[in-house]
């Protein structure tokens, strides 16, 4: 007689068996087991676009669902078809800021009055673009005014102080359990993520529809000098990551991905709020984004609290996206930077890339030189 049980030690199967049978049943048990051990996500991604549950809503925003209940958890995407590519000349990093500044809040988040507070902000707006456009002119001949602009916004900013509740996004999210806020900004795509109890689904609804539908970009001139530090710990202090930015800009001498995600920094230190605001409106629309929910979700429900928050938000007409093609390259190109570091050397291959099928020989060929121990560099150089 045999008794098989599920792990929650419910019986599933009792009946007599023959020995031969009991052998194959039981060979196939392990087998199935080493695989469930070793190879955790070989079953789970054979079947896993059937899974999928991928819709339009009506306002063009493609949603991507999946139940996975091993966990009272849920993961949640917003993806923007919208990066660095997207960027006009003087405006380089544009696309990154804009992700900085989507976590100043809302109209409802973030502020204590915003009628009063916006009445501020215009204030701080026109005093900034003064400075500025005095700087860019002549920052010699214009000292007195400008010095006596930025003690006016230093002012100005300290009375918003008065309003704003810093990071209460965070702080929101934070409370409710959720994990992994953060966001990425690339060349091509920009992307919002979150883990969260699946019970606080709504409330991740509620937010992230807020924050498309009424974004304040306060604090911009300060988070301006943020990301204006950030280049110089992320680049301008790192030797390898500075020559990385020289061999892409001399790999690419038409197309936009020569020009690094952050932007170049004579253009991050003027970016200007009206335009961060207009690619903002241009590129941030519904039918512009992809959502994906992964986690312990009822599709059905999902599908309608998706419907009830985000199909509010109209679409619009998106720009066509005409980049410009980068010219066959003729000949060697070589770029030396002299920097206080050890010797580094990259060398770079133009290649097709993805959905060609050749991207992915092209990662095989990769693994095969440069991962790992095993690989033919490690083992020929190091």
């Amino acid at each position: 007689m045999a008794k098989i049980l599920n792990n929650r030690g419910n019986r599933i199967y009792q009946g007599k068996m023959k020995r031969g049978k009991i052998k194959i049943f039981l060979f196939s048990v392990a087998f199935i087991a080493i695989l469930s051990v070793f190879f955790p996500v070989f079953a789970f991604e054979l079947d896993l676009e059937k899974r999928v549950f991928e819709c339009t809503l009506k306002n063009g925003m493609k949603v991507l669902l999946m139940e996975r209940h091993t966990s009272p958890t849920v993961s949640c995407f917003i993806r923007f078809k919208a990066g660095a590519v997207d960027e006009k000349t003087g405006n380089t990093g544009i696309a990154h800021f804009l992700e900085h500044l989507k976590f100043k809040g809302t109209k409802t988040l973030g502020t204590k009055n915003y009628n009063e507070e916006e009445k501020i902000l215009r204030k701080i707006d026109n005093v900034a673009v003064k400075r500025d456009a005095l700087v860019l002119e002549d920052a010699k001949k214009n000292k007195e005014e400008i010095e006596r602009l930025n003690v006016k916004l230093k002012e100005l900013q300290k009375m918003l102080k008065n309003y704003v509740i810093k990071d209460e996004i965070f702080s929101i999210y934070s409370k409710n359990g959720a994990t992994g806020f953060n966001a990425t900004t690339g060349q091509d795509i920009t992307s919002y993520m979150i883990s969260l109890p699946s019970n606080r689904l709504e409330l991740w609804l509620t937010i992230e529809s807020d924050r498309m539908l009424n974004p304040v970009f306060r604090e911009f001139y300060s988070e301006r000098d943020v990301i204006m530090e950030e280049r110089r710990q992320t680049i301008d202090s790192k030797p390898h990551r500075k020559l990385l930015e020289h061999f892409l800009a001399t790999a690419f001498i038409a197309h936009p991905y020569g020009i690094p995600v952050i932007g170049w920094s004579g253009d991050m230190e003027f970016l200007c709020k009206q335009e961060v605001v207009k690619f903002n409106k241009t590129f941030y629309a519904p039918n512009n984004a992809v959502v994906a929910i992964v986690g312990d979700i009822n599709i059905h429900h999902t599908l309608f609290l998706l419907k009830q928050y985000f199909e509010k938000i109209p679409a619009r007409k998106l720009p066509p996206r005409v980049i410009t093609k980068e010219p066959v390259q003729l000949g060697e190109r070589r770029i030396k930077v002299a920097l206080d570091a050890k010797p580094k050397l990259i060398m770079g291959f133009h290649k097709k890339t993805i959905p060609d099928f050749e991207d992915y020989v092209f990662d095989v060929i990769d693994s095969i030189l440069s991962r790992g121990r095993t690989s033919r560099f490690y083992i020929n150089l190091i």
